[in-house]
């Protein structure tokens, strides 16, 4: 019996029965894959132009063979659709679409919203209150800020676990970096003054600061503070002499050049950023083509994406026009609320930065197509070597990291094609287990892994490394045979007799080991993951013993609140004299009665605690 096939998608019939109205229009194949994402300004004209007979590349040919179904979103303006278009390509990551591709998050200064802020380099999501400064193109721009900061405001940079618990200035303090609001040798107003000063350098109005820090040293030697004038005298010259200007035609920048360059399929967009005259620094993008986007459509679709989600500078030089220049500078102005401008055909320094970002993009792109192709040969050489069928396309390592059975951390590092994968990496808190229990930490890691894969019909890896050699592998395949999970090549990392890289052998679930050599391309490759995951592990674990360390154990008691923390902690002097002390002395500091004091003690000294009043 022969199934009716579906009728093909009529173009024409579906564009005549469309608005003339602006907005976005999506391409489905049959399976409702989504193909393309496109914004119309007027959505009859555009999405009728693809099906008029006119000769068309051999992508969008391809692309308008798979279609059998469109969807459009009618907007109330161009600038509209092309923030939706913008908003769906980064969400959906359509087949045909150019889309920005970075799996780094970007680094902020981060100026926390509390009693007394604290200035700090951020990552990731913006969970913490406060305001954040950014995007900086690298973290070596942030800690040169964050550098400055410290000099000229003295604001705290100490996690609060440190800084409740504070009974003495830290070394921070003696180097004239912290004002030390931890033991109050700053007052409350003064630390919020300086916390303004910062916002508004950090927000690029370093002239303003100036201006106004010398009318109010002017008041202040007026009113025979001379103290205080001598104070604001010093931070404004700190303020001159620091300030590392970059002058573009007279003045200071405050802008963003890009340059494109592509070669095939690949591209690379360069981004040099100066924010206030100081140069941020390069940062290259390398955005998902299809192989026959121009260099202009791909700087536009960057610029559009990049800018969806960053605060724009008020001025953006480009290396090259690029299509719908008018309607993005319109949209970014709109969103901005200041006036945007795109700027290319640039003339004297303007000229010379545009040039360096693109000779530098050019440099990089040739450097990654490199790097790719030695990744490529490397993947080769794994397939041969374990016999499959197919490159492998997604690895997964873990490894797990403890200290004497210490705060157990295992981690998980992905590696595609293109390398890693830092988006998709995973840290997982082992509990519940016998301290140095390694097989159990691997066997709880895979599961937690894999069970969430399975129950969410996740994304699975062709090959899975584990760092260990055949007891670890076990735990791993027996975790993985629980859940049901087939198709996944399992693969121990044993180190050598002698400890050495490039003596590992290769542990196979079928008893087997392979010992590829120091010169194997395979082994280089593998070593290369392993090692990340060893560092991810690293890292982890020691963030999560040394946050168990610096939380005070006055925390964890019922009735101890952050003012009798601080009481307790200063009249002893700290946690170890607070130690040392027996009941009756903790009872004599203010607002600690007997029955507090006898549970302040118990938990110190791992004693039973007396119930609190009431249970």
């Amino acid at each position: 019996m022969t199934l009716p096939t579906a009728p093909a998608f009529d173009g024409k019939a579906f564009a005549a029965h469309l608005s003339t109205a602006p907005g976005v229009y999506r391409m489905y194949a049959a399976d409702d894959t989504l193909l393309y994402v496109g914004k119309a300004r007027a959505l009859r004209n555009r999405v009728g132009s693809y099906f008029n007979g006119a000769p068309k590349t051999t992508r969008i040919m391809s692309m308008l063979s798979q279609v059998a179904r469109m969807d459009v979103t009618v907007t109330r303006s161009e600038a509209e659709a092309l923030l939706l278009e913008n908003q769906l390509i980064k969400s959906l990551s359509p087949r045909y679409n150019v889309s920005l591709r970075d799996d780094k998050t970007y680094p902020h200064v981060l100026l926390t919203r509390e009693e007394w802020p604290r200035i700090a380099l951020h990552r990731g999501p913006r969970a913490v209150p406060g305001r954040y400064f950014g995007p900086y193109p690298g973290v070596t721009a942030v800690r040169e800020t964050l550098n400055l900061m410290h000099k000229l405001f003295k604001l705290r940079n100490c996690e609060d676990s440190v800084f409740r618990n504070r009974s003495r200035p830290c070394l921070q303090y003696q180097i004239g970096r912290c004002s030390a609001p931890c033991v109050a040798l700053v007052a409350e107003d003064d630390y919020a003054e300086s916390v303004r000063r910062a916002s508004l350098f950090l927000e690029g109005k370093s002239d303003q600061l100036t201006r106004e820090l010398g009318t109010q040293m002017q008041a202040a030697s007026e009113a025979l503070e001379f103290e205080q004038a001598a104070r604001l005298r010093d931070l404004v010259a700190s303020l001159r002499s620091m300030q590392t200007r970059q002058y573009v035609d007279g003045r200071a920048a405050d802008l963003d050049v890009l340059a494109c360059a592509t070669q095939g399929a690949n591209a690379c967009v360069m981004l040099l950023a100066f924010r206030d005259g100081r140069n941020m620094g390069t940062r290259p993008f390398y955005p998902r083509t299809n192989g026959e986007e121009s260099a202009e459509e791909v700087l536009g679709a960057f610029v559009s994406q990049y800018y969806a989600e960053q605060t724009p500078p008020r001025e953006i030089l480009l290396d090259r026009e690029i299509p719908d220049a008018s309607l993005i500078e319109s949209a970014l102005s709109t969103s901005a609320d200041y006036k945007v401008q795109l700027k290319w055909n640039v003339r004297g320094e303007r000229a010379g930065y545009v040039e360096l970002a693109s000779r530098n993009a050019q440099i990089t792109l040739v450097s990654e197509l490199t790097s790719r192709s030695a990744q490529h040969a490397r993947s080769e050489d794994l397939r041969q070597m374990l016999g499959l069928a197919e490159q492998v396309k997604r690895v997964e390592c873990f490894d797990i990291s403890h200290t004497m059975g210490e705060a157990t951390v295992a981690s998980c590092v992905v590696f595609d094609a293109s390398g890693p994968v830092r988006s998709q990496y995973r840290r997982y808190n082992i509990s519940g287990i016998e301290p140095g229990d390694d097989y159990a930490a691997m066997r709880q890691a895979i599961d937690r892994r894999f069970r969430r894969a399975v129950e969410e019909e996740g994304v699975l890896p062709d090959l899975l490394l584990i760092d260990g050699g055949a007891g670890q592998l076990a735990q791993a395949q027996a975790a993985l045979a629980d859940l049901g999970v087939e198709g996944v090549m399992l693969v121990g990392v044993a180190k050598g007799v002698e400890r050495r890289a490039g003596h590992e052998a290769l542990v196979l679930p079928d008893g087997r080991e392979l010992r590829p050599g120091a010169a194997s391309p395979a082994l280089q490759f593998i070593q290369q993951v392993r090692d990340e995951a060893h560092r991810f592990a690293i890292t982890g674990h020691r963030g999560r013993r040394q946050k168990a360390r610096m939380t005070s154990k006055l925390e964890d008691i019922p009735g101890i609140g952050p003012r009798r923390r601080a009481s307790l902690l200063k009249h002893f002097g700290g946690l170890v004299g607070l130690k040392a002390a027996g009941e009756a002395e903790i009872a004599k500091v203010e607002g600690i009665n007997d029955a507090l004091a006898a549970r302040i003690y118990a938990n110190l000294h791992g004693l039973p605690t007396p119930p609190a009043a009431g249970e």
